[in-house]
């Protein structure tokens, strides 16, 4: 386990990376990011986190409740703790769960460097323009609960990584691989390039997808709420609905990954 380290004042420089959490949410963090909540952590500290741990902070009140899970803890973690009102003054806000992580995003993969990466039956899910993190963290949830193979956001969307993001997805994003670059065109066009059957979600899908076969490369592409996913990539696509009662035809985008994603683990992969 980790040894504890008190701190006695807000302004101790060994924490400086957590320090006004809300306005780095806006600017940036230069390759890190938060974690924060026991179900995150939980991910964070098991094998399943593909990111490195920089360090912790937790409220002193905290500890004892946290002691199973902070055993999993690197021995070389740095685990700070402090009062709630120290660690309200360090953040700039009252942190109720009273538990804080760093995370380094290191080397991630470019776009092309994931799909390269894939196995040859794959399921991806292909978020574009989705700039709402509480959709994007609940889609990575849905992502990691039925095995995604990866999520391949546009550069329009918003990163999986956000704070926001991160806590939504309960883990998710620490456990899928992604990439976010480039434009919805150029995504489509290397999957298409590398086999993939481009599969789109929308109200006014040519067939219902529980009638669909998986084919072997799968990529579902979810649109943004409201104006939903742009006619010439529909042109281009498989379309595909989910079937709803009366005339209603409307589902949170995260919602729609869930169903999708749980419908296309459980069709059989059909022959090339």
């Amino acid at each position: 386990m980790a040894s504890l380290i008190p701190l006695t004042a807000p302004d101790d420089p060994r924490i400086d990376a957590y320090r006004v959490i809300k306005e780095r949410d806006l600017v940036g963090r230069g390759g890190r990011f938060i974690v924060e909540g026991r179900t995150v952590l939980d991910v964070a500290l098991s094998p399943r986190n593909r990111f490195t741990l920089e360090s912790l902070l937790l409220a002193e009140s905290r500890i004892e409740a946290l002691a199973p899970l902070l055993a999993q803890a690197p021995a070389d973690l740095p685990v700070y703790t402090a009062s709630q009102a120290i660690l309200d003054g360090i953040t700039g806000f009252h942190i109720h769960r009273g538990l804080l992580g760093i995370g380094l995003r290191g080397a991630e993969p470019s776009m092309a460097e994931l799909i390269a990466s894939l196995p040859e039956e794959a399921l991806v899910v292909v978020p574009l323009g989705i700039t709402n993190h509480d959709n994007v963290g609940g889609i990575m949830r849905n992502a990691a609960a039925f095995g995604a193979d990866a999520a391949l956001f546009d550069f329009a969307s918003c990163d999986p990584l956000y704070r926001k993001a991160i806590r939504v997805s309960v883990g998710g994003s620490l456990m899928v691989p992604f990439a976010r670059e480039g434009s919805a065109e150029a995504i489509l066009d290397r999957l298409a390039a590398s086999g993939f059957t481009l599969i789109a979600l929308s109200p006014s899908g040519a067939s219902e997808l529980s009638t669909l076969a998986r084919p072997p490369r799968a990529a579902l592409l979810l649109g943004a709420e409201g104006p939903g996913l742009a006619p010439h990539i529909l042109a281009r696509t498989l379309t595909t609905r989910i079937a709803m009662a009366g005339n209603f035809d409307s589902l949170n985008v995260a919602t729609t990954s869930g169903i999708a994603l749980h419908a296309m683990r459980r069709t059989q992969i059909t022959p090339a």
